[in-house]
């Protein structure tokens, strides 16, 4: 008998396809190789574990490659300064890292959460085109809404 957690990555692969998002598709299918080939019990939670950090420093490289490519130099730092939408950049960037903080606490404490999210994701990606950052950024809006919560209940 095919498990519920087989059916649900059939049904997220399915919803990848009709999507055309590859991320999603790869992203299950090595799942699915992973729990075929047997080593899932471990993995997973090693996977579960150490991923985010992964992903993270995989963004960080792919962000970091034009200066190390040599596109963008100090020149194009100084002169992006002088723009406001620089500095609005600047302050966007620092708030998402400070809310994705608070994410990642939030997603390795409640499941019940990283569920939510994480379909959410899977709908904004499949649905509105989005990208699949959403469940760290997520997290760290809904850990300082929650916060927000408590502090008015």
């Amino acid at each position: 008998m095919i498990s519920q957690a087989t059916i649900f990555l059939l049904l997220l692969l399915a919803i990848g396809f009709i999507a055309k998002n590859q991320s999603l598709m790869f992203a299950v299918a090595v799942l699915m190789v992973l729990k075929l080939a047997g080593g899932e019990t471990k993995l997973f939670s090693f996977l579960q574990t150490k991923g985010i950090n992964w992903g993270v420093t995989v963004i960080t490289i792919a962000v970091l490659a034009p200066i190390a490519s040599g596109e963008i130099g100090f020149k194009d730092l100084a002169a992006s300064f002088k723009s406001p939408f620089a500095w609005i950049a600047l302050i966007s960037g620092m708030a998402v890292a400070l809310l994705a903080k608070g994410g990642v606490n939030l997603l390795s404490k409640d499941p019940e959460i990283t569920t939510a999210l994480v379909l959410g994701t899977i709908l904004a990606v499949s649905l509105f085109k989005g990208v699949a950052v959403g469940p760290l950024i997520g997290a760290g809006i809904a850990y300082c809404a929650m916060k927000i919560f408590e502090m008015v209940k």
